[in-house]
């Protein structure tokens, strides 16, 4: 198999590991609307771990709280452009 030119490769930045809330000591809440958001790209997407630097734990509880948020519409399901 031929390898890929690292020229089509598109590499992402890397993010410093400090999760905002390990360091706060608090945990995401659906009621945060302008926490929450900073997670979120402008079409509406959840960032993944990789993208914001929060740990595991806690990208499990905002993306539940992003999902609370949404059905409870204090977040928008779709942004359209």
């Amino acid at each position: 198999m031929m390898k890929r030119s690292s020229r089509f490769t598109r590499r992402e930045r890397p993010v410093a590991k400090n999760c905002m809330f390990c360091a706060g000591k608090t945990a995401p809440d659906y009621k945060e609307t302008s926490v929450l958001s900073r997670y979120l790209t402008e079409r509406g997407k959840i960032l993944g771990r990789a993208r914001t630097g929060v740990c595991s734990k806690h990208q499990r509880v905002l993306t539940t709280s992003v999902k609370r948020a949404r059905h409870v519409a204090l977040l928008p399901f779709v942004v359209r452009a």
